[in-house]
């Protein structure tokens, strides 16, 4: 998609973080408290990402889960804002959808992949 249909398409802030890698405001976004069951897909091309089992309060204000669908994102290094992480892509489009971290549930994976809701589309579990 063009980056006039992806305008839209995408509310300004749905593309503000998806296409020029912003971030949302924590505490104050759709999907951060939100404990139903159900997927969690990819806002701008629908692929599915993430589990709401994999799905936990990290305290961070954004929807964190300690890993991924196989093969739905891709990893990259980001050095902007003067730190060193690494930002987590959509596999399928390209979008950003956040970042990783290694501070997640122990008893799991370890990562926590705090990742905006403005990346995001859920359908619940029917």
């Amino acid at each position: 998609m063009d980056k006039d249909d992806l305008k839209k398409k995408l509310t300004e802030e749905e593309y503000f973080v998806t296409q020029e890698k912003g971030t949302e405001k924590p505490f104050s976004n759709a999907y951060w408290d939100t404990h139903d069951e159900g997927m969690y897909s990819c806002k701008v091309c629908g692929a599915q990402l993430f589990k709401s089992d994999n799905k936990f309060n990290s305290g961070s204000g954004w929807p964190s889960f300690d890993q991924a669908i196989p093969g739905a994102v891709r990893y990259q290094e980001d050095t902007s804002h003067g730190m060193s992480r690494v930002e987590i892509i959509c596999t399928h489009c390209g979008a950003h959808l956040g970042h990783v971290f290694n501070d997640g549930p122990k008893d799991t994976t370890g990562q926590r992949f705090c990742t905006n809701s403005a990346s995001l589309s859920f359908k619940a579990k029917e």
